[in-house]
């Protein structure tokens, strides 16, 4: 009886070690959830800015969409951002990201954003298009804008015919649901009240609309990037924090019922000292 009583108290340090573990995660990602959702408000912007420009010049030339629009006879190939998180223990977070990005096609061309997304696809032999690890965490707009050059020179070249980035996004602090975005080539359709509107504007493109629409291109395939990797980051954090705070009323229940457990074999055992003192006693 000492012994199970000995291994139950073992247990319940045990436990109340890692449900301090567990707690201190939840308040770091609670801590850098803020940071995090402001990063995405302010993201949202420049994607829809930059959208609506190039909406625009394609109404004004229908033109200046060329090299950028649907190929016929390519190689059929795509490059996958994959975007995943750093580190573990933010539940199903990863998963969904890798499940989405297996149902992309065969044989893709993989740019994984992300330690785990990383360590993913190499241990599973993907081609990769870019040779070093980039953390997810700190990757910048400057490493973004550099990421889209090189993404948009192979497109360009025909290394692959189609740019999709798979992420998670940030609905709120409970739900976070991966999707995958067609970067490239690009689905622009202005509508007929755009194209009329853009022919009473009184904007003129220097030196054309193709190259203005060239120039800001990589800058839409940056700005769609990191407003991914914004979204990414703040699911990552509102998952890990919900995964955590999870695993922290999991284990102060267990530990009650290790109490429980505790102090019934402690009575047990009182009872039985009680027992054999009258026992004898009585002789």
């Amino acid at each position: 009886m000492g012994s199970s009583m000995k291994d139950i108290k073992l247990r319940i340090k045990s436990v109340e070690s890692t449900m301090q573990i567990t707690k201190a995660m939840e308040l770091v990602a609670s801590s850098k959830m803020r940071r995090a959702k402001e990063r995405v408000e302010h993201s949202r912007p420049y994607f829809e800015t930059l959208y609506e420009t190039l909406t625009k010049i394609a109404a004004m030339d229908p033109r200046a969409q060329q090299g950028y629009l649907p190929r016929k006879g390519g190689n059929g190939r795509t490059l996958l951002v994959v975007i995943a998180g750093d580190r573990g223990l933010a539940g199903g977070y990863n998963a969904n990201v890798f499940k989405l990005a297996e149902e992309q096609g065969d044989n893709p061309l993989v740019l994984p954003i992300g330690k785990r997304s990383a360590e993913y696809f190499a241990h599973h032999g993907a081609d990769l298009f870019w040779p070093d690890v980039l953390p997810a965490a700190d990757v910048t707009v400057g490493d973004c804008f550099q990421l889209s050059r090189a993404i948009t020179k192979g497109f360009l070249d025909g290394r692959y015919d189609a740019v999709r980035i798979c992420c998670t996004r940030f609905d709120s602090m409970m739900t976070q649901t991966a999707e995958a975005i067609e970067v490239l080539p690009l689905a622009i359709d202005p509508t007929e009240e755009q194209k009329a509107e853009a022919r009473r504007s009184q904007i003129l493109y220097k030196p054309s609309c193709e190259e203005v629409f060239r120039a800001i291109i990589p800058e839409y395939v940056a700005g769609t990037l990191y407003g991914a990797l914004c979204e990414s980051v703040a699911s990552e954090l509102a998952a890990r924090r919900t995964a955590m705070d999870a695993a922290t009323k999991n284990a102060s229940e267990m530990i009650d019922h290790l109490n429980l457990y505790y102090n019934r074999a402690r009575q047990a055992a009182i009872t039985q000292e009680i027992t054999e003192i009258v026992a004898g006693a009585e002789i």
